[in-house]
């Protein structure tokens, strides 16, 4: 009985190798804060003690670090920075350096994801930050990057962009960082061959229409399947260049198939799947050191396989499944006038109509007008008689009641489609 009692105590304990581990990251990064003369990120410190204390794994700690679990034998670790509001002036920096110096010292391998808010960000700070993304697997292999409300100057965004270049991330967030002309370009230049990039989002970034053209070549040769531009200035001509690429590659794909079969496109979900594959391969080799080295050789050989595999499935798109456009200022009341807007909603049906990736399209709080909501309505009855997957449409109701509900409906799978596929498991 005892015996059993042991194996069991065993079995439950596994993941507590992880404590010496943190406690050790936590020692490291407290002086490293010390030798750079920046303050120790409140947040983290008290987090990273009560995981410590409690021998287990927090999901959510007071909203500045997560630490969440996709399996009893692996965490994976969100470290975000955020500037306190309320610090006297005598109160020393907190600085983003001090963080990836203990990363990187520490071969911190668990970090996926990475987040700073609203803090002016050096050059040395954003040189490090760049480097650390360059390595890849060799050192923290970050898979989502945050820089929400940061500033940077001109030397550090074309470091970041070059960085973009030969990174393993599949997520990058640049919300409410306002660029120029020149600053946004140097991430897009970083963009341009990123065939592992999957979220973007540049939301109430100050784009205006001349980043339409750039974004639509981006998007159209690119893995990116999910785009957030809520709260830029792109107006009629900026969503007309965005979208024409992507719909015109839609329009071709939908004439090519033949009328009796929906299409089957080849999804960005498999990439994901592809993906998830791979971590869950790493999740398996850290369940203890025994496993990691007698797998060492199957693990390389299992590395190559799926590399092989998302070389061949992350080719060029455009892969778009969801795009949120909200607040854009498409109307009819800038430069272009009736006449910008009826381009885009000749685009924009177009891509409704022949679209198979397309999931979910965010037009809230742009004025279209009755016109082009009969036309997206028209778009979406004809998504449904070529079979297509539902799309979810949103708009601003500043149209009758009949077409905004007509679109509503549209949108959304109906409850009889749930029901007949309940009946049908039986």
């Amino acid at each position: 009985m005892p015996r059993e009692k042991e194996g069991k105590q065993k079995t439950k304990g596994t993941p507590l190798p992880i404590i010496p581990i943190l406690q050790k990251f936590l020692k490291a990064y407290e002086k490293h804060c010390a030798q750079t003369q920046t303050s120790v990120c409140a947040a983290i410190k008290q987090d990273l003690k009560t995981s410590i204390n409690n021998e287990r794994i927090l999901r959510k700690m007071h909203g500045h670090v997560f630490m969440t679990s996709t399996c009893t034998f692996f965490l994976t670790l969100q470290f975000m920075l955020v500037r306190p509001r309320d610090s006297p002036p005598s109160t020393l920096p907190i600085s983003l350096e001090p963080l990836l110096i203990t990363i990187q010292d520490e071969c911190y391998m668990l970090g996926k994801e990475i987040c700073i808010w609203s803090l002016q960000l050096s050059n040395p700070e954003i040189a490090r930050l760049a480097s650390l993304l360059e390595l890849k697997g060799r050192a923290c292999p970050f898979t989502s990057l945050e820089l929400i409300d940061c500033r940077m100057d001109l030397w550090s965004l074309r470091r970041l962009g070059r960085a973009l270049l030969g990174s393993c991330l599949h997520s990058l967030v640049l919300d409410y960082c306002r660029f120029g002309n020149e600053e946004i370009e140097s991430i897009f230049s970083g963009l341009e061959h990123n065939q592992r990039l999957q979220v973007l989002s540049l939301r109430y970034c100050g784009l205006g229409p001349q980043s339409g053209p750039r974004l639509g070549a981006i998007i159209s040769q690119s893995s990116i399947c999910e785009l957030h531009l809520d709260g830029n200035y792109l107006q009629c001509s900026g969503a007309v260049a965005l979208l024409r690429p992507i719909a015109e590659y839609a329009e071709m794909q939908g004439r090519d198939q033949p009328a009796t079969s929906p299409p089957v496109p080849k999804s960005p979900p498999q990439q994901l799947q592809v993906r998830q594959k791979g971590s869950s391969t790493l999740n398996q080799t850290t369940k203890s050191p025994g496993a990691v080295t007698r797998k060492t050789t199957s693990g390389k050989e299992r590395r190559k396989g799926i590399k092989k595999k998302m070389k061949d499935l992350t080719e060029a798109g455009p892969w778009l499944v969801k795009l949120y456009l909200a607040d854009n200022g498409i109307d009819g009341k800038g430069k272009e006038g009736e006449n910008g807007l009826l381009e885009f909603t000749q685009i924009l049906m177009c891509l409704i109509t022949y679209s198979a990736h397309l999931r979910e399209i965010d037009l809230g709080n742009n004025v279209l007008g009755e016109t082009a909501a009969a036309h997206i309505l028209e778009a979406l009855r004809a998504r449904k008689t070529g079979k297509l997957p539902i799309l979810k449409i949103i708009i601003t109701p500043q149209v009758s009641s009949d077409t905004f509900k007509s679109i509503w409906k549209n949108s959304k799978k109906s409850s009889i489609t749930r029901k007949k596929k309940k009946k049908a498991k039986y």
